[in-house]
């Protein structure tokens, strides 16, 4: 394998370990910022790393189209373009080319599409998404799936899942291997669990440095979400880091961490930010809300980001009532920051094995607001 992982400690099924890479060590459980194009919205890279951030998240289709993957390995690849030495994991854009792209046609070989911003033809294979993201200088590629539809029937997730783990093949093939860089894998299949087995063993037949669970959070609900991981999770290598692609809420990040996941990225708490809503210990706040208007209390106590610590709940309510872009950017780097404090929590509890006191907890300070999700 040529990106290593330790498992530092466990509680139950959670785990606490280190991932070993070319651009420095993560702690996971880890939650990674989604910078999709580059950049991690209404935020600098030092406010992101400000957050205890310690690894983002880039997209290989946003950025194919623009600048171009051969641009970016021009100008130094992608950590010198975005300013991030650290670690970056790139998502093989296959969702993207499902969710974005005009005019997909789908074969045993790849995919055509047209761009959503200009309507250019493209052409999305296994091994050109691999060069992609060798281009970019990604710390960790990964395959090339399709994202299965939901809801979905069953002939149609199996047909999806076959060839997804064809192009998890071709991937690996074309990947090149080098010290402290890895290829992960995509478990698929839908809400089925003999689908989601079939996938894992498919995947590590074929052998990769982690593997994504994916095709989650697209409406099947958090108990079919963490029944599916209950299905999944037992069927992957344990020596292995496991990640769960595009969740969540707080409360998804706790459960999943419970079962044994590792690694997590979300457009969620940069979204919310830019929204007027707050994730605190307290639960989840829509700073427009008129009761805020005349608080003068910090956003968190708990929290020491620039928005807690600097400025009132009044005054980020003033700023989104006003149209001011530094609530946004005040909120998002709140937001990220809560999340890399519960991150940071969730590995501690394992470590001196209490997370299910420390999970209580957390919960219980949400009962502020009836509204724990999210």
């Amino acid at each position: 394998m040529t990106l290593a992982f330790t498992r530092a400690a466990t509680d139950g099924s959670a785990r606490a370990g280190v991932l070993h890479t070319a651009h420095g060590e993560v702690e996971t459980p880890v939650f990674m910022p989604v910078g999709t194009a580059g950049t991690v919205k209404a935020m600098t890279a030092d406010a992101v790393r400000a957050t205890g951030a310690r690894i983002v998240l880039g997209n290989t289709y946003h950025l194919m189209l623009r600048p171009g993957a051969e641009r970016v390995a021009a100008l130094g690849g992608l950590h010198r373009f975005m300013d991030w030495p650290g670690p970056i994991l790139t998502d093989s854009g296959g969702f993207q080319v499902m969710s974005l792209a005009q005019l997909r046609k789908i074969d045993a070989d790849g995919v055509t599409f047209q761009s959503h911003l200009d309507g250019s033809r493209h052409r999305l294979t296994p091994a050109r998404s691999i060069e992609i993201q060798h281009l970019l200088d990604a710390t960790i590629t990964m395959a090339l799936d399709e994202c299965t539809p939901f809801p979905a029937t069953e002939a149609e997730a199996a047909a999806s899942l076959d060839l997804s783990m064809r192009w998890a093949a071709r991937s690996k093939e074309a990947f090149a291997p080098r010290s402290g860089y890895g290829l992960f894998g995509i478990v698929q299949g839908s809400v089925y669990p003999h689908l989601r087995a079939a996938s894992a063993a498919a995947l590590t037949g074929i052998g990769f440095d982690g593997y994504a669970i994916g095709g989650l959070a697209v409406g099947e609900g958090q108990a079919t979400m963490f029944d599916v991981l209950d299905a999944t999770i037992p069927a992957l290598p344990a020596d292995r880091p496991r990640y769960l692609m595009g969740v969540g809420t707080p409360d998804d990040l706790i459960g999943a961490v419970r079962r044994g996941v590792d690694m997590f990225d979300c457009v969620m708490p940069t979204r919310a930010g830019r929204t007027a809503r707050a994730y605190t210990s307290q639960g989840v706040f829509n700073l427009r809300n008129a009761r805020f208007a005349d608080d003068p209390r910090p956003l968190d106590p708990s929290c020491a980001c620039p928005g807690c610590t600097r400025h009132a709940r009044a005054y980020l309510h003033h700023l989104f009532r006003a149209g001011e872009m530094l609530g946004p950017m005040l909120l998002t780097w709140h937001n990220l920051a809560f999340y890399q404090d519960l991150m940071r929590g969730l590995r501690l509890a394992i470590v001196e094995r209490r997370l299910d006191a420390h999970i209580t907890a957390i919960r219980a300070g949400w009962t502020v607001t009836g509204d724990p999700s999210g």
